[in-house]
């Protein structure tokens, strides 16, 4: 295929950052181009965002539903040919139903939709239709998430015994969803985030870089929930006890009230032979260590990385690549797979977040929500 993917955007208007995220990820490869966009439940904010972006108006539509219906009309030639979903969690799950039932492949935000029922739908949908469907947790996308992960499955680490994952942020230890802050103010909102409050914005990443890394799933946990933002309902705090498919142990700890926080995603893999830590706050760095070997640690584009590793660093050693590029990255492998599917070759290189993931993310939100009510009691994923 000798041309670029046309893309199309529900979402990520004026005021959005996540769009912004997606609009930049999606160009970094050279890939992908931005033909359209709903950007806005307002018809009229939704031109003006799409203006911005040197969209032609005809282009730019009020609704999704008159998007996915107008762009299925165009030639084969002009039409796009994915939709990027970049709304809150409630306005997740129609807008990709309707595009996979109209032929279009689809990038999702996490976590994929509001309920696990809508989850399993949307799952149904995308057998039937064959689409693809990519969901961007964009941490899985860092070169040395990669490298870990290699390790871990080529037996580097031996058997995985304990896990210990974090995703600390403080920009909810005051009331800014009273401030009109609009990232908070839908996040904590049940009607639009789900029965999950952190659990749905950064604990679905946590569980997702633990099944990534280590190909484990979480077969119970024990969750106790925080709620300690006055008037809110919903989760900001949580801590769990998790036991793995493996029979290894584990922890995770997240929280949007741990005041100086920012983005401090990190985690702890400990095997029979080493173990290894990742942070995405200083992502260039892999630390390791051995039972009979000294401490190692590696960086992108270094020496003794795995080609699964090198395959995603775009820049010499030393140059530092970071949120952008691992976003990117998500994109880039989404893009291949459409283009090998136009091309009828088979891509063997699945290497984003999918459906699977999506449906997983939503009973780890259900099972620690039941645990909590349960006084933490230990609470399978079905």
């Amino acid at each position: 295929m000798k041309r670029k993917l046309r893309m199309g955007m529900i979402g990520g208007g004026h005021g959005s950052f996540i769009g912004d995220v997606h609009r930049r990820a999606a160009s970094i490869d050279g890939l992908i181009d931005l033909v359209c966009g709903a950007f806005s439940s307002d018809p009229k904010k939704s031109i003006l965002s799409g203006k911005d972006l040197f969209l032609s108006e005809e282009r730019c539509y009020g609704s999704y539903e008159e998007m996915i219906i107008k762009e299925k009309e165009l030639p084969e030639d002009k039409r796009m040919e994915f939709v990027a979903i970049v709304t809150p969690n409630h306005m997740h799950f129609h807008p990709a139903k309707m595009a996979l039932e109209n032929g279009f492949h689809v990038v999702c935000d996490k976590p994929i939709t509001l309920t696990l029922e809508e989850a399993l739908t949307l799952q149904s949908a995308v057998n039937k239709t064959k689409r693809l469907f990519a969901l961007t947790h964009n941490y899985t996308g860092y070169a040395l998430v990669k490298q870990a992960r290699a390790m871990v499955r080529n037996g580097d680490l031996g058997d995985i015994r304990k896990i210990q994952v974090q995703y600390l942020q403080g920009w909810l230890s005051t009331a800014v969803e009273e401030t009109g802050q609009k990232q908070a103010s839908w996040r904590v909102d049940p009607k639009r985030s789900g029965i999950g409050g952190a659990l749905g914005d950064i604990g679905t990443h946590a569980e997702n870089l633990i099944n990534y890394i280590t190909g484990l799933q979480i077969s119970e946990l024990a969750a106790d929930l925080g709620v300690f933002g006055e008037g809110r309902v919903l989760d900001d705090d949580a801590n769990l006890l998790l036991r793995m498919n493996n029979g290894a142990k584990g922890t995770m700890s997240i929280s949007q009230i741990a005041l100086g926080e920012e983005n401090n995603l990190a985690i702890k893999i400990y095997g029979t032979k080493g173990s290894l830590e990742w942070c995405q706050e200083n992502p260039n760095e892999l630390i390791t260590h051995w039972l009979h070997e000294p401490k190692k640690i590696y960086t992108p584009n270094g020496n003794d990385l795995y080609p699964e590793s090198l395959k995603v660093s775009r820049i010499p050693a030393g140059h530092p690549e970071g949120y952008l590029e691992a976003f990117a990255t998500i994109y880039k492998n989404f893009a291949n797979h459409v283009m090998a599917v136009y091309d009828g070759e088979l891509n063997t290189d699945l290497d984003y977040p999918s459906i699977s993931d999506g449906v997983r993310g939503m009973r780890f939100i259900y099972a620690a929500v039941d645990s909590n009510k349960n006084n933490a009691a230990w609470t399978a994923l079905e």
